[in-house]
């Protein structure tokens, strides 16, 4: 068994192995399942255990990821001759990160929220792989919604670009992205910095500012091509007892109801999850946000008021065991066809 260790590394150097000493008698499988896989970054790390195991005779590799319906994985697959197996790794981190927030006094009650702000938008790595932020941030910008709870920085920490340059590959489709970026007062923030989205994955934090908004608009690790992959970043708006809206892969909303979770179709339209070009869907959601901003603090209150039942709803579903129970029936399952299939 192959994984990368730490958290969050995916480079070659980070992959570590467990196993017999008799490796001509076993398969293998690496498990893949922290990060999204990007097969212009991480070839040399499946290359690094492809050669681990050339004196490996006649053994079948296998890949275990957390993305499901996946053209990467499909394209891995077909490269390295490996079968591909799925379950939800970040939905068992969610719970795990996120767990004990229920029993503390952190999160204001939801029947005394009255909302004042529409959204509440934590960015922070914007550039390379996660440039639909720049996009989204975009629509935000252009449709005049700064008065907002947003974050963006100057410089993206990861890639240590600045914004404007990190916007120029997005110039084929937003021609004035650049001069609409220009315009504004960077770096955005609210609150303590080192809280906002922060900081850390694996904790849960803007109570203040979450009891002020209508929403959490999340901006999902992923949000373009053909996959289904979301985060622990899904989880801080329901562990927040906030709706939400998603910036993630189409139909990122459907797959997260299939884990027994609701979505708000009923109070505004979702229908962005429904549209396959990945610009299209974006825009989509800047004109919801857009809409949404345009209601009064009462009309923003009565709907938030309204929406209690599927907030509820999906809090006591995170909460009280049962999206455990689906997570472990697709454990078990993954693990049997595992075992049937490669023989480990």
């Amino acid at each position: 068994m192959f994984m990368c260790d730490p958290f969050g590394r995916s480079d070659p150097d980070s992959v570590v192995n467990f196993g017999s000493e008799d490796v001509h008698e076993h398969n293998y499988i690496f498990f893949f399942d922290q990060e999204p896989i990007h097969l212009s970054i991480h070839t040399a790390t499946f290359d690094e255990v492809l050669c681990r195991n050339n004196d490996i005779k006649q053994a079948q590799g296998a890949i275990c990821t957390s993305e499901r319906n996946s053209d990467n994985v499909d394209a891995l697959c077909a490269k390295y001759g490996w079968k591909s197996y799925y379950y939800f790794f970040h939905g068992w981190a969610a719970l795990d990160w996120y767990r004990g927030y229920d029993k503390t006094f952190l999160i204001k009650p939801i029947a005394e929220r009255a909302p004042t702000k529409t959204f509440l938008a934590p960015n922070r790595i914007i550039a390379g792989e996660r440039r639909h932020r720049l996009e989204m941030l975009y629509h935000i910008f252009k449709n005049q919604l700064t008065n907002n709870l947003i974050s963006c920085p100057d410089i993206c920490p990861a890639e240590n670009i600045s914004v404007v340059d990190a916007v120029e590959p997005l110039l084929r489709w937003y021609p004035d992205i650049q001069s609409v970026f220009s315009q504004q007062t960077l770096p955005m923030q609210f609150g303590d910095e080192t809280t906002v989205e922060a900081a850390q994955s694996s904790t849960l934090d803007l109570f203040d500012e979450s009891s002020q908004c209508l929403l959490y608009l999340v901006t999902e690790t992923i949000a373009t091509g053909a996959r289904q992959h979301l985060t622990e970043k899904v989880f801080k708006p329901i562990c927040l007892q906030m709706p939400f809206i998603l910036v993630g892969t189409y139909g990122s909303l459907a797959y997260l109801r299939s884990y027994g979770f609701q979505t708000f179709g009923d109070f505004w339209n979702e229908s962005y999850d429904d549209e396959p070009d990945d610009q299209k869907r974006i825009e989509l959601i800047g004109q919801l946000l857009k809409h949404l901003d345009s209601l009064t603090p009462d009309d923003k209150t009565t709907l938030f008021h309204s929406m209690l039942p599927v907030i509820n709803h999906n809090y006591n579903h995170f909460y009280s065991g049962s999206f455990e129970s689906v997570l472990w029936k697709e454990m078990q399952e993954m693990l049997n066809d595992l075992q049937t299939k490669l023989s480990i």
